[in-house]
């Protein structure tokens, strides 16, 4: 199986070729990824020169590391030194940095080999990869329908065997929305679990770095092996980071999982657990998020009860405002954070009479409309007379969000929701961009509190597309998420095969 473990395992053993384990993905991308579209850069070479050193430090009697030979995709928002870094953006084509982000370096210590940079919606903006200004990536379980993002080429990536492990970047849900709708185990770290040094940013207060895998054990690796303190980034958490793997075989005996009644309804917790009981808290639903989705939700819940875990309804308020403040307060510091992209330090520059207008016009050209949207959201929510009104009241409402969090966590162990209110849907279905940012409704309000959550594939919905679960935990929880995770994953219905190279679409059963 080319699971990350199993390369690196043999790999390290010797009875198996960094070199050969990456030619095999290399053919995969070369035969796949132009109808998918996963990658903007493949570095074959340099892949090729560094599955050559795993290999000789094998040869040589040396542990290359836990990642020994495994090709890895990194999102197009990572700082990789040499190597083009464009957010997706005409802003950035062909920049190259000059150093790697501390996650690259991890990853690169540990053995694992880049095999390229991989789309995603310009500077992070987006729930589709439809907004990059390279052009869209494709759902490999259906290349009709959108892979989801902003992640969306490392989702694709992971999903269409192009490379076993993955990075993204979640601000909003980007990775964990992606990875529901591919299929596959997406990771948002607590907030400072893991450096953003290297992290072109999007929105700061959000902003998070973590791994997309083909199963819990491998996104457990990855996590492990990029968490930790960095001097470099002033929000790192100085915490020790756990052994997360000790975690998968835990079981969830005596554990206490509450189900969102924001995000799931109010009616029964599951076949296994009945009906209601006396501390099961109901909220109102918010709309929008689909039945078929919903009842994988409830049959994980049920998979948990039966596996010995205490399950119950929970309310948590805030989610209902989680989409509104997201909005206000993530283009807000987006619009300041892309303030530096003004033709004269580095990136595109369209010459003008002046500096004014060469600033004008290298934004007006250099900049997508989703985000030139996002940026005038947010001016004007930081603008005088507006600030208290938007931007400080949506702050409140995200302190509201932490309250209601740790309220819920006061009584559970972990909340179980829907990653994404749907699965996967087809191309330009949502161009309204209120019924696009809905896509984030689930996901939203574990980046407000700053909390880890997790993406299990649960089976399939509507057209036979995959369905992911979320699993949410308290700051720093990440050991009990993944127990939970794991667990979920042992008791979930097998997913049908990505179509890649049968030239078919489920579209046409949905």
């Amino acid at each position: 199986m080319n699971t990350a473990s199993a390369i690196a395992r043999d790999v390290r053993s010797g009875t198996r070729r960094a070199t050969d384990v990456l030619e095999e993905f290399l053919s995969r991308i070369e035969s796949y990824d132009s109808d998918v579209h996963a990658f903007n850069t493949v570095t074959a070479e340099a892949a090729r020169a560094a599955a050559g050193t795993v290999d000789d430090a094998v040869a040589a009697g040396d542990d290359p590391g836990p990642l020994a030979g495994v090709p890895v995709a990194y999102k197009d928002n990572l700082c990789t030194r040499g190597v083009p870094t464009t957010c997706s953006s005409h802003m950035l084509e062909g920049w190259l940095p000059p150093y790697d982000a501390t996650v690259v370096q991890a990853m690169s210590a540990a053995g694992a080999v880049m095999i390229g940079k991989t789309n995603l919606d310009e500077f992070a903006m987006g729930s589709s990869t439809e907004h990059s200004a390279f052009g869209p990536t494709r759902n490999p379980y259906d290349l009709a329908r959108v892979p989801g993002g902003s992640s969306g080429g490392s989702a694709a990536a992971v999903a269409s065997g192009f490379a076993p492990l993955a990075l993204g970047s979640d601000t909003g849900g980007s990775i964990r929305q992606p990875a529901s709708l591919c299929g596959i185990v997406g990771i948002k770290p607590t907030y400072g679990r893991v450096s953003r040094y290297g992290l072109i940013a999007f929105a700061s207060s959000f902003d998070q770095i973590g791994p997309f895998a083909v199963d819990v054990a491998d996104a457990a690796l990855a996590l492990g092996i990029i968490s930790g303190p960095d001097p470099s980034d002033s929000t790192s958490i100085p915490a020790t980071v756990p052994d997360f793997d000790a975690a998968l075989s835990r079981g969830v005996e005596g554990l206490r999982v509450g189900v969102v009644s924001e995000l799931t309804g109010t009616g029964r917790n599951g076949a296994v657990t009945g009906s209601r009981v006396a501390e099961d808290a109901a909220g109102e639903m918010l709309a929008g998020i689909d039945a078929d989705v919903t009842q994988r939700v409830l049959e994980a819940a049920d998979a948990l009860a039966e596996a010995g875990a205490a399950v119950g309804r929970v309310s948590v308020p805030a989610v209902t405002y989680g989409l509104t403040a997201y909005y206000l307060i993530a283009p807000a510091e987006a619009s300041s954070n892309l303030a530096r992209y003004d033709g004269t330090r580095y990136g595109l520059r369209i010459d003008g009479a002046d500096v004014e207008e060469m600033n004008r016009l290298t934004r007006r050209s250099g900049f997508g409309d989703e985000v030139k949207a996002r940026i005038m959201l947010g001016t004007f929510a930081l603008s005088a007379g507006y600030y208290d009104a938007y931007y400080g009241k949506a702050q409140r409402v995200r302190m509201l969000t932490r309250r209601d969090f740790d309220a819920a966590y006061a009584g559970y162990d972990v909340l179980l929701s829907p990653t994404s209110p749907c699965v996967a849907f087809r191309f330009g279905e949502r161009a309204d961009p209120m019924t696009m940012y809905r896509c984030d409704t689930c996901t939203i309000p574990s980046n407000l509190s700053g909390d880890p959550a997790i993406s299990v594939p649960f089976g399939t919905g509507a057209a036979d597309m995959p369905v992911g679960v979320q699993v949410m935990a308290p700051a720093l929880g990440e050991e009990t998420m993944l127990t939970v995770a794991a667990a979920i994953e042992r008791s979930a219905p097998e997913l049908p095969a990505p179509l890649l190279g049968e030239g078919s679409s489920r579209s046409a059963a949905a």
